[in-house]
């Protein structure tokens, strides 16, 4: 298997801990070991106290595989595998996919979404995010043709990195009833489900309507926890999960035990994280509005209807690359450019879940008044 390089984090990888400001970012503000431990109920703290730092299961600890399974309605703890949420993408791909095959994946997306798929030797056909009057749209027509004999699977993600973008409820059961139809996999990457900033649009868990559905999510993005390295997926799908865990004995094996009981307290202070990153998210997308209202003869702002993240277009007179690294150099502020997803039009991804976001644009209105 030969991977490309994995652009954005190598991009993260080089300037994320180097520069101070960082414009992109996808995670909502991290908490404090601190904060944490003030939110755990009363067992969550006994777990921690009495915490021996041996080798845990490999499917998980029992009470946090229980917490999870309690986001999937008609899904048992048998149904979820604990996983690292990388590590986990890769496990699923693994062993679901052979060459050949054809994979239909939401595009830009985060890029072993479709790599992995890629590096097996499968066919990917990217179905892509197209840009009009109301915003970010998905032609669902494009779905239905280009889905043939050879497709294993579908890969989505919403709320979506880097659009934030979310369908209607009907729109998610089209593509579930195309994919039963046809027997065909559905692989849905949930890290920003709970972030919907109107929650009757909150859509259903993949795993939980479709049993051919696989649900990746995890403690990264909605619960500000991505120190914890802490993931899962969800399935139905018994003979699945067996496998996942058949592969995972060649790739970690087991989880940290810290981070396994810190995430039991974070699901089980579900409420006040989400309430509490939510209303971040909410401050920075009126300070996001503000800036590109005062700079719209620069930027089109598109705005998200979900999760922590956006994708507006830069309209300068230069492409969207040499406007990122003047403002890295010029003002010390990272801005990922969408060519790191490569995806044309001159986007670039806002990060709307850290509370220094207006700090960050106040830096950026600056250079550009320079």
């Amino acid at each position: 298997m030969l991977l490309n390089q994995f652009k954005l984090e190598r991009y993260f990888a080089e300037y994320e801990f180097k520069v101070k400001y960082l414009l992109s970012p996808s995670d909502c503000e991290s908490l404090s070991l601190s904060e944490l431990l003030q939110m755990a109920d009363a067992d969550s703290l006994k777990l921690w106290e009495e915490l021996r730092l041996g080798y845990t299961e490999s499917q998980g600890h029992p009470d946090l595989r229980a917490q999870v399974a309690r986001l999937y309605p008609r899904l048992s703890p048998d149904g979820v595998m604990i996983a690292v949420p990388e590590e986990a993408i890769f496990i699923a791909m693994y062993t679901l996919l052979n060459p050949g095959d054809q994979v239909i994946a939401v595009f830009p997306a985060y890029q072993s979404l479709y790599e992995i798929a890629r590096a097996i030797g499968c066919e990917v056909t990217p179905w892509r995010f197209e840009l009009g009057a109301h915003g970010w749209w998905l032609d669902f027509d494009y779905l239905t043709s280009n889905i043939t004999d050879r497709t294993r699977l579908i890969v989505l993600n919403f709320p979506h990195n880097p659009t934030g973008y979310l369908p209607t409820h009907s729109e998610l059961e089209r593509i579930i009833e195309l994919a039963r139809k046809r027997g065909i996999y559905i692989f849905s990457d949930e890290m920003y489900r709970l972030l919907e900033y109107e929650p009757d649009r909150r859509l259903s868990p993949v795993c939980s309507i479709y049993e051919r559905g696989i649900s990746l999510s995890g403690l990264s993005k909605t619960f500000a926890l991505p120190g914890l390295r802490l993931g899962w997926l969800a399935t139905q799908d018994q003979a699945l999960l067996d496998r996942w865990l058949a592969f995972k004995d060649y790739t970690t094996i087991c989880h940290s035990a810290p981070s396994e009981v810190l995430g039991l307290m974070a699901l089980r202070a579900k409420e006040a994280i989400i309430h509490r990153n939510l209303g971040i998210v909410q401050e920075n997308l009126k300070a996001a509005e503000r800036f590109f209202a005062e700079h719209q003869d620069l930027f089109t702002w598109i705005r998200p209807t979900a999760g922590s993240v956006a994708f507006p277009q830069w309209a300068g007179s230069t492409p969207v690359e040499s406007f990122c690294q003047s403002v890295l150099d010029q003002a010390g502020v990272m801005v990922v450019p969408g060519s790191i997803f490569d995806f044309p039009g001159n986007h670039f991804r806002v990060g709307l879940g850290r509370k220094n976001l207006p700090v960050v644009l106040e830096r950026v209105s600056d250079y550009l008044g320079k």
